[in-house]
């Protein structure tokens, strides 16, 4: 069964920032997973490809490109070890975006309540950890998403990019 990713892209020149930045830290996976905002986690899936890309077909359609702002750090510690940069501005239309996601052919529940963000540092110790919080607290980027990625999980622990899905409902 493949694993399969839903992402919101971050767009550069932020991305490539971002992943340098967490390399520095010493994060292993940063070279492995692109920089971004997940919808719906790492999931094994048993659907055929085509129903998994039809149901996403779906969920763009029924949302409207929306503004996001990302602004400074914060820490999912002492529950989980990561340090993360905070969306926000666009926190609702993501967590509608993920939810919507997560039904139909992807239907789940989360471990955790949904909470959008762009992991900058994972499972590092605390030094690192904090070092992470301190030299991205002034980060700041905004952009317009326009479009969201189905993401599949390689034989070799890389993340690749395999379908885009353009938001495609009228403003509101």
């Amino acid at each position: 069964m493949p694993t399969i990713g839903v992402a919101i892209a971050i767009p550069e020149p932020w991305a490539g920032v971002l992943q340098q930045h967490r390399a520095a830290f010493g994060d292993q996976a940063a070279d492995a997973i692109p920089t971004h905002i997940t919808l719906v986690p790492p999931t094994e899936v048993t659907v055929q490809q085509s129903e998994l890309e039809r149901h996403l077909c779906d969920v763009a359609g029924q949302h409207a490109a929306f503004w996001l702002r990302l602004r400074g750090t914060a820490t999912f510690r002492p529950v989980s070890p990561v340090v993360f940069v905070a969306v926000t501005e666009g926190i609702s239309a993501c967590e509608l975006l993920s939810e919507a996601a997560r039904n139909g052919a992807l239907r789940q529940q989360l471990e955790f309540p949904y909470h959008p963000h762009v992991t900058v540092a994972h499972h590092l110790d605390d030094a690192a950890l904090d070092q992470a919080f301190e030299t991205l607290r002034d980060f700041e980027a905004a952009f317009e998403v326009v479009d969201f990625h189905l993401y599949i999980h390689g034989d070799d622990g890389v993340w690749r990019r395999v379908r885009t899905f353009r938001l495609s409902a009228p403003p509101d």
